[in-house]
């Protein structure tokens, strides 16, 4: 864009002393014209000094009132070839009376091309090469009736010249004003490109920042809904294990279990914990696959809380991604925590299911059930942190969980995610 500038400044600086130039060139050419007539006698010449005076003066105070002294008539077409059409005449006049007036017959040519239009500019030409040509044959009396074939010969010779020049400074000023309007497209261009550009930086800006939002928020949700999953319940657990321990003083057997119980979950709760804050997977998939991984809780979960808990896996069992069988493992462990503290059930059935596209999981237990609707009412709009939980862990899978109870019917929670195999894309 420097070489754009550049560019632009020369034309500007070519077009301003092109055009000072031209403002006061008819002044010089004409001073030169009077000068050369005014020695003339000295050379013994004849000419009629005041007629030329005269003329010239009259010459001059028309170019200094339409060309100098009132710029703002330039763009006036019907004014402009009026003063021409003077110019021209008083021109002949001179040159008629002086051959040296063809000096300033020149600027003819000049306000042609600057004050004319259209082909009137060609007429104009036309006209000024006739007067120059007197000029060349001596002035007026260079025309006679012997040698009268002279100034017809040298005006159409100097006419076709002086087309042709024009005809090349028109193309000149043409080629001209092509590449500077070329110059101020460039210019726009660059200008517009230069606001996209700082347009899409702060939208960069703004999707970094928005970004970085996102992934604050979106890990903090991992980490409540971890810390939830693993330290909540676990301490719930030992808690529940604790009570039942000192229910069972009178049984030392039976508090003993309980409270190995509880150290189990709490040495559980800690591998967990530090798991979750290095976003290292559960141990249990660590260690197993999905299926074995939800048998596994299932049946820990049995033995603690003396409920039987059968789980049975239907499809083709394979590895799925991460996230799907994390979203997985951790809603079976909170449907079964759900089951411990609220249903007071006999017997809790999980099915893990494999299909072409989706997996399922459905918790069924015979507990004593609720009203969905009235669950969702109280505390937040999903029925629990837990469920809210379980319900946005589904949802960033493009899943879905529903939840279908009754008092004294039981419950049942089905989680569907999509079958992303391990290595697949999001």
């Amino acid at each position: 864009m420097g070489v754009e500038a550049e560019l632009r400044e020369e034309f500007d600086r070519w077009e301003r002393k092109e055009t000072a130039v031209l403002e006061v060139l008819p002044y010089p050419l004409l001073a030169v014209s009077v000068l050369f007539t005014l020695l003339q006698p000295l050379w013994g010449a004849q000419v009629h000094l005041p007629a030329a005076l005269g003329l010239s003066t009259a010459l001059t105070a028309w170019v200094l009132w339409f060309h100098t002294l009132h710029p703002e008539s330039h763009r006036d077409g019907p004014l402009m070839g009026l003063y021409y059409a003077g110019l021209v005449a008083m021109t002949a006049c001179l040159v008629l009376l002086t051959p040296w007036f063809g000096f300033f017959a020149f600027i003819g040519y000049v306000h042609a091309f600057q004050y004319l239009k259209g082909r009137w500019r060609y007429v104009g030409v036309a006209v000024t090469s006739a007067v120059t040509a007197v000029s060349y044959v001596g002035g007026s009396a260079g025309i006679t009736a012997k040698e009268w074939w002279k100034w017809p010969a040298v005006s159409a010779i100097t006419t076709v010249l002086a087309m042709a020049a024009f005809y090349a400074d028109v193309m000149s000023a043409r080629r001209n004003d092509r590449q500077k309007r070329a110059l101020v497209e460039l210019h726009r261009a660059n200008a517009d490109l230069e606001a996209a550009l700082a347009e899409n930086a702060g939208l960069h800006a703004q999707l970094l920042v928005q970004a970085r939002e996102a992934g604050v928020l979106d890990e903090r949700q991992r980490m409540a809904g971890e810390i939830h999953d693993t330290l909540a319940q676990g301490l719930a657990g030992i808690l529940t294990q604790l009570q039942a321990a000192e229910q069972a003083s009178d049984h030392p057997a039976t508090a003993r279990r309980h409270v190995a119980n509880a150290m189990d979950l709490a040495r559980e709760s800690l591998v967990e914990a530090r798991r979750t804050v290095r976003a290292v997977g559960p141990s249990a998939l660590a260690e197993s696959r999905l299926p074995d991984a939800i048998g596994d809780v299932a049946r820990r979960w049995s033995e603690v809380n003396r409920v039987e808990a059968v789980l049975t896996t239907t499809g083709d069992a394979r590895p799925m991604r991460t996230d799907v069988e994390v979203a997985l493992l951790r809603t079976a462990q909170e449907a079964l925590a759900n089951v411990a503290k609220h249903a007071r059930a006999d017997r809790v059935a999980l099915t893990l299911s494999y299909m072409e596209d989706l997996v399922t999981l459905d918790v069924l237990d015979d507990g004593v059930g609720f009203l969905v609707d009235a669950k969702r009412a109280g505390g937040s709009p999903d029925g629990g942190f837990g469920l809210a939980g379980m319900r946005q862990r589904v949802r960033r899978l493009a899943g879905r969980l529903d939840v279908e109870s009754e008092p004294g019917g039981g419950t049942a929670i089905t989680v569907t995610v999509p079958a992303i195999p391990a290595g697949g894309e999001g």
